[in-house]
């Protein structure tokens, strides 16, 4: 198989992954996280307790199209699934111009099992990922032109970045690492434009800046108090390395990491240096947060269209060597990213296994059923409101459960402050509780709550496998204030 054979074949899986993405998303059931940010959707504001406000705007856009349903809440997350895939093959396009190098990191891109997760499915991650790949590609046509006008671009990017998640900030120290490493971009730091770039950036932030100072700080307070929280261990390092091992897939990460060994090699201005410092400030980051806490295996998503990059090239350019390790490791790469992106899908799909079904799990299968149950019980009861002491919970009763059914978090209403407070009649009870089996609030209602008394436990399950345990009480006769601000 000649080379462009090889390129056009490479292309044509790309664009059948983004498809078969899009299908996946379409078919399964969201979840809790996305029930939870769907929930903003409905109170859109400049600002929220987790994160910024851009994945509210987006679910909100694809809601208003398509309605409150599976598509609705993902479509333009798996639209900017697509476009980051374009922005990482444009990238890799304009280093040395190897049409392979693009093909191949643009294929990488998309079987990287964290990719074809978290770039579909409808949280923060999504639009990061995309307005990473998107920073990543101006900063290489800035590059490549040696026009200033690119830092408008960059800064319209990274201000997209910052309104997703607070960690685009790293991309904003690796801009700064590379200009402080590469010796050709130093002469940046006396020109107007990285400035104006920045500023555009911070700009765009702003508004996510005023919600905080309007509510006491309380995200910014939330997100970046993690820093310094935990005492040193090595019970998570290995934790984040083999879970990024995983979800990059083992060969790809190989070759990720080899592509930036070979950029920093000699500090010289070449082209794969610019991803391998854009990853290296976040990377050093959870590495050392690894030390003293646990890094969630989400949290470095938008350093992927970097890493492909980084990995595209490599595979490229080690085709030459000899090494029976090197050659091993490139003709596994793509299949066994491929394979692991197959078990995946196929599972959320089909819930063909039943023991230990993370993805089931996680997706919101059998709550229909379970909202049909608790129905039922809020019927017989009488119940002026289902509550609960979980958000993610929440989420997902308030997405399946009938809209005229009132869903209300007792504690941690600091998730909800764009929304107005709960009507106090519909706190009088009395109540119907739901939760995990696990995790019963029991002295946070004892202690608010007269009467708290069992009626049920029931499952949610799928293909006849349970996924999970629920118990359900009623609530009677509120003794104390009942709603909690407070969150753990």
């Amino acid at each position: 198989m000649n080379g462009l054979n090889r390129i056009d074949l490479a292309g044509t899986a790309v664009i059948a992954i983004i498809l078969v993405r899009g299908i996946v998303l379409a078919a399964t059931p969201l979840s809790f996280d996305e029930a939870y940010y769907w929930l903003w959707s409905k109170h859109l504001a400049a600002g929220y307790l987790d994160h910024p406000p851009l994945i509210a705007f987006l679910i909100r856009a694809g809601t208003a199209l398509f309605g409150d349903t599976s598509t609705g809440v993902r479509a333009f997350t798996w639209l900017l699934s697509a476009a980051a895939t374009w922005a990482v093959w444009r990238t890799a396009m304009t280093f040395d111009g190897n049409s392979r190098i693009a093909a191949i990191a643009a294929l990488m891109f998309n079987v990287m099992p964290m990719i074809a997760v978290e770039a579909g499915v409808a949280t923060p991650d999504a639009p990061q990922i995309a307005a990473a790949a998107f920073m990543l590609l101006f900063l290489a046509k800035l590059r490549q032109t040696g026009d200033g006008r690119w830092w408008i671009a960059v800064g319209i990017a990274a201000g997209f970045a910052l309104l997703a998640k607070y960690t685009a900030f790293f991309l904003g120290a690796g801009i700064l690492f590379w200009l402080l490493v590469a010796q050709k971009q130093r002469h940046w730091f006396v020109s107007v434009w990285p400035y104006l770039g920045a500023a555009i950036a911070l700009l765009m932030f702003a508004p996510v800046v005023v919600w905080n100072a309007q509510h006491g700080w309380i995200s910014f307070a939330m997100q970046f108090g993690r820093t310094a929280s935990g005492s040193f261990t090595l019970r998570y390092i290995g934790e984040f390395l083999g879970g990024q091992l995983l979800l990059a897939s083992p060969f790809i990460a190989a070759l990720a990491v080899a592509g930036a060994a070979t950029a920093f090699r000699r500090f010289q201005d070449a082209g794969l240096l610019l991803p391998a410092c854009l990853v290296a400030p976040a990377t050093a980051y959870f590495l050392m947060h690894s030390l003293h806490d646990r890094v969630q295996g989400n949290w470095p998503s938008f350093l992927y269209p970097a890493l492909a990059v980084l990995a595209g090239a490599a595979y490229v350019k080690f085709a030459a060597k000899n090494s029976w390790l090197t050659q091993f490791t490139r003709r596994a790469a793509i299949p066994v990213a491929a394979l692991l992106v197959a078990a995946v899908y196929g599972q959320a799909l089909f819930g063909a296994i039943h023991v230990r079904d993370p993805v089931s799990r996680l997706l919101g299968y059998g709550m229909g059923p379970l909202a049909g149950d608790i129905e039922t019980a809020a019927a017989r009861e009488h119940a002026s409101a289902v509550v609960t002491t979980n958000y993610a919970l929440t989420g997902w009763l308030t997405f399946y459960l009938d809209r005229n059914t009132p869903v209300i978090q007792l504690n941690e209403r600091s998730r909800y402050l764009n929304e107005a407070p709960p009507d106090p009649q519909n706190l009088r009870g009395p109540l119907i509780y739901v939760s995990q089996e696990r995790n019963e609030e029991l002295d946070y209602l004892s202690q608010r709550f007269t009467h708290v008394v069992p009626l049920e436990h029931v499952v949610r399950t799928r293909n006849g496998a349970v996924l999970d345990h629920y118990v359900i009480f009623r609530l009677d006769d509120p003794k104390a204030v009942v709603l909690s601000y407070e969150t753990k």
